[in-house]
């Protein structure tokens, strides 16, 4: 969707209504500074007030986030378009946190080889001095913490962009986020419980529903 264009059309037609922008804004329960956030491609509107925001603007929804008017003959046409272009969008998106998640999983390998590199050296120097490296003792804690918090970050990106099926009845879900973190995980397979038959099994992760 192209923000700018759609800013521009709500301009427009706010004119064509000879409405200012606090006057929408009031109109929509919102601050006439985000109708001008709009205005300018900065953002978009809420989905909640999308339908409020059409019917004010005296298009629908298709008009809107095509930042046009659609003549009748072709809204068919254009809705099918509206689609595809949002389901690039949701792709693109997916593709951007698969690659955050790969990111973390290096970065996650990196500190645990860390953490027992420096065990090693605070395990040696306590061998040789019998005194404890607290340097080391801290280093080491502190990777524990990055180790947790890169599992529940990384946990929480693949949530949202991932879906599993069931080996037995093939539903695809989303878990919800403890179901996920606590299950046994083989490769990009989790073991739980799936929602609708109910059979215990490892669920496959997969990208789209």
């Amino acid at each position: 969707m192209n923000q700018e264009k759609i800013g521009k059309f709500i301009s427009e037609l706010r004119k064509e209504k000879v409405m200012t922008q606090a006057n929408l804004a009031d109109q929509l329960g919102i601050t006439d500074r985000a109708i001008s956030k709009w205005e300018t491609g900065k953002s978009m509107p809420d989905s909640s007030i999308m339908l409020d925001l059409c019917n004010l603007l005296s298009i629908n929804v298709n008009e809107l986030l095509k930042g046009e008017r659609i003549a009748m003959e072709e809204k068919n046409s254009a809705s099918e378009e509206l689609l595809l272009e949002l389901k690039k969008e949701n792709e693109e998106k997916t593709r951007l946190l698969l690659k955050i998640e790969s990111y973390m999983s290096i970065l996650l390998v990196f500190v645990c080889i860390s953490q027992f590199i420096i065990g090693a050296r605070a395990t040696a120097i306590y061998d040789t001095s019998g005194h404890t490296d607290e340097i080391s003792i801290t280093l080491i804690l502190i990777n524990c913490v990055l180790v947790i918090v890169f599992a529940f970050i990384g946990t929480w990106i693949a949530k949202q962009a991932h879906y599993y099926e069931c080996a037995e009845c093939g539903y695809v879900y989303r878990p919800s986020y403890m179901t996920e973190i606590m299950a046994p995980c083989v490769g990009k397979s989790r073991k739980m419980i799936c929602p609708k038959c109910e059979k215990k099994c490892y669920h496959k992760k997969v990208v789209y529903k």
